[in-house]
């Protein structure tokens, strides 16, 4: 789906969207009452320092408002920017900060539903759509936390090695399906069907507990995650 279309069934009576390159706030109704934030990175915009800062400053200021209104974080981005001068500025924190401002909004009442459409990757996805409270996906996205290729170059070990791997395991491989059996994609959405129920159901779905880890167990993507975890916060009472 495109975005406008994406946008006339998440928002049948309209919403108030600005563009900023490819980067896009405002705010929609929805069903019934009440409205949601829209945030969002289009056009396979790569996320550099400014488009991270541009980001982190509107979460902030919805953050600020103590009136839970949720927010819809719309991503179809490239990976982080890819430029020495990025790289020297310390983008890796800039989308560090983007991902805690998500954080720190979710703490305030607001809660987000990451909506990825179209392709996302590496550090820019994980600041956004996997930063969200839920992320969901609309079919034929393509979310990569890393590719084989460049997975091969960080752990030395072999491309082959790396696809058998990936083809019984889904944390080794990228695609939607993998990340949904993994537990990080909550549900994938019917582009046949109007988005704004799937929205409003998905919001009245949120739990005030992560419960990504118990999803990847239930769907055997993460077997032992839950579980982990578990222990982890037993040990610390």
């Amino acid at each position: 789906m495109k975005p406008a279309e994406i946008l006339r069934s998440l928002f049948p009576g309209g919403c108030d969207l600005t563009a900023d390159g490819g980067l896009m706030a405002g705010h929609g109704p929805l069903p019934g009452a009440g409205r949601i934030h829209v945030l969002g990175v289009a056009e396979g915009t790569s996320l550099g320092v400014e488009e991270a800062l541009w980001l982190a400053r509107r979460v902030l200021e919805i953050g600020q408002a103590r009136d839970a209104t949720p927010i819809l974080l719309m991503v179809d981005s490239g990976s982080q920017r890819m430029s020495r001068r990025d790289e020297l500025l310390g983008l890796n924190e800039y989308l560090a900060h983007l991902a805690k401002a998500l954080i720190i909004a979710e703490l305030a009442g607001h809660r987000s539903v990451g909506l990825l459409y179209g392709h996302s990757a590496a550090g820019a996805f994980i600041a956004t759509g996997l930063a969200s409270s839920a992320l969901v996906a609309l079919p034929g996205a393509t979310p990569t936390v890393m590719d084989l290729p460049s997975m091969a170059r960080v752990t030395k070990l072999s491309i082959d090695f790396l696809r058998e791997k990936a083809a019984t395991t889904p944390i080794f491989a990228p695609g939607l399906d993998n990340l949904a059996q993994a537990g990080a994609v909550l549900e994938i959405w019917d582009p046949d069907k109007p988005l704004d129920l799937q929205l409003t159901s998905c919001l009245g779905r949120l739990s005030a507990v992560d419960e990504r880890d118990r999803l990847g167990q239930e769907r055997g993507g993460r077997p032992k995650a839950a579980a982990i975890a578990a222990r982890v916060a037993k040990s610390s009472l």
